[in-house]
């Protein structure tokens, strides 16, 4: 089980998420209002805080949580073993995993100031098959399928 540190939304893609303290989410959606919401399979993205933290070791840079444009930066799940299909729950939120690492985009703000990016390798990205409200500090787990 892991922890849910930090919800990020931002209005705009290529930008830099802002934490939020709770978060809307919306079944076949993603979080209520964050510009990655939407029908398709990359409503919700995860970095695991460890990644985070090891990223700002290896470059020296200080970053904020939503940097990366992650939407939820959770400690102690081991999200590097996770697989297309399997599924992680956090309150009344059910998540299935879609996509494993994301081709960077030349305007990835990141990648502009410090020369590469971790979403390509760490992150991971889902969709919403049951809504509810996630909060900073909930518990996050790997729902057995």
């Amino acid at each position: 089980m892991g922890t849910i540190i930090s919800i990020n939304c931002s209005e705009k893609k290529g930008t830099v998420k802002t934490p939020v303290a709770e978060a809307e989410v919306r079944t076949d959606w993603g979080i209520v209002g964050d510009a990655h919401a939407g029908h398709w399979h990359r409503q919700i993205s995860l970095l695991s805080l460890e990644s985070f933290q090891q990223f700002q070791a290896d470059s020296g840079c200080q970053l904020e949580f939503g940097a990366f444009g992650e939407n939820l930066l959770v400690q102690g799940l081991p999200l590097d073993a996770l697989k297309v299909g399997d599924r992680l729950s956090s309150g009344s939120c059910c998540l299935e995993i879609t996509q494993l690492g994301k081709e960077c985009h030349r305007s990835c703000a990141i990648r502009q100031r410090v020369g590469k990016c971790i979403m390509p390798q760490k992150g991971i990205f889902a969709k919403v098959l049951r809504g509810g409200i996630i909060r900073k500090g909930d518990s996050i787990c790997i729902e057995s399928v």
